[in-house]
């Protein structure tokens, strides 16, 4: 049998109990920048189409709430979006109608800014029409598309600037 140079046989060992090298450390960093460069943004995309879906079901159910909040009082839509909200404690009134979430009476929900206008007031002081704008809050990250709804609840949409009764009806 042939023996090991002495040289050889410590290099060996070396090799042996060594932990890993800077070059497989270095690789294995790489890959998971990689990893993550094509993830993130994937995330980021899906985050805001989540964001969107969100703000169109929220400028629903607020149509909605509005529909039956003039249907129940009798005196027109709400004032704000915080008489169609307010806790759930107690009986509904015109004034805390529990129609929507206090998150969404606040006018701030997943990543969007849901703006509220009364519009004309009748002879007995009821507004008779309202405007709701729904704009991300940080135009590219949560969210691109701005939303308008009035009334007859057909939801406009912008992909630019603030959504009027102008724009298309989404889809």
């Amino acid at each position: 049998m042939r023996k090991l140079n002495p040289i050889r046989a410590a290099s060996k060992r070396r090799k042996a109990s060594s932990g890993f090298s800077l070059i497989e450390l270095l690789i294995v960093v790489a890959i998971i920048l990689v990893i993550a460069a094509i993830a993130i943004p994937n995330l980021i995309r899906a985050r805001i189409a989540a964001n969107q879906a969100g703000a169109v079901e929220n400028c629903r159910t607020i149509a909605t709430a509005e529909i039956i909040y003039y249907t129940t009082y009798g005196v027109g839509f709400a004032p704000s979006l915080n008489v169609l909200g307010g806790p759930v404690a107690g009986t509904p009134t015109v004034t805390n109608a529990q129609l929507i979430d206090d998150v969404l009476s606040t006018g701030n929900r997943s990543g969007y800014i849901f703006t509220y206008v009364p519009l004309s007031i009748d002879s007995n002081g009821a507004y008779q029409d309202y405007a709701l704008n729904a704009d991300p809050q940080a135009g590219g990250l949560s969210g691109n598309n701005h939303y308008f709804t009035d009334e007859p609840s057909i939801i406009h949409v912008n992909t630019i600037a603030p959504a009027t009764i102008n724009d298309p009806p989404i889809q």
